[in-house]
């Protein structure tokens, strides 16, 4: 957290927490929700001024309950997931980069949906792979040690027998299967975060 945000919460620690105004969609991308929007229920602008993206990215956090916001001086916004806390992509030289710009050094472990979309555990962190990226990633799926086709993967995901791993820098994290109606609770996080109570 910057210490510019450190000194703002310690100045005004009673501001009131902002709900709605901020959302990151599935391809990584941060987007501002203005009251239209909201009220439309569109995805919002997408934020595209390289300092406040930093900004955002140094300064995005969980709370005890789930919730992921960008602490925003004293005050916290509160995101809106579409997919995960997290998006990850390809990058040609590091594998994996989390849309804040870490590097994924290992996968602990992975799930993919009834969906076909991958979710990697990286560090603690959930991050959807972003759909463009996915196929680049299917080679490196593997069912009882040896590359799965396309349609051993497909009978696989309809509950196929075996075990499937990604492989990932040498190593192989295990795959398991999940619900997309079922990966926020599962993975523990909340996806459109509101005012306690409410």
């Amino acid at each position: 957290m910057d210490d510019i945000v450190k000194k703002a919460m310690a100045k005004w620690p009673d501001v009131p927490h902002c709900y709605g105004w901020l959302a990151l969609d599935a391809r990584g991308n941060w987007r501002m929700r203005d009251e239209r929007a909201q009220h439309l229920n569109l995805p919002g602008d997408k934020v595209v001024q390289v300092a406040l993206l930093g900004f955002i990215n140094r300064n995005y956090l969980p709370d005890e309950r789930g919730c992921w916001f960008f602490q925003n001086g004293p005050q916290r916004v509160f995101v809106n997931l579409e997919a995960t806390p997290f998006i990850a992509r390809t990058d040609p030289s590091q594998g994996l980069v989390l849309h804040t710009g870490e590097p994924v050094a290992s996968i602990a472990r992975a799930w993919m949906t009834d969906n076909g979309e991958l979710i990697v555990e990286s560090a603690g962190k959930i991050a959807q792979v972003d759909d463009r990226d996915v196929a680049q990633l299917m080679a490196a799926l593997e069912i009882d040690g040896k590359t799965a086709s396309d349609d051993a993967l497909m009978d696989w995901l309809d509950g196929g027998a075996g075990r499937l791993t990604l492989r990932y820098k040498d190593q192989a994290a295990p795959v398991e299967r999940i619900g997309r109606d079922e990966v926020a609770t599962r993975l523990q996080f909340v996806r459109m975060p509101a005012p306690p109570g409410v």
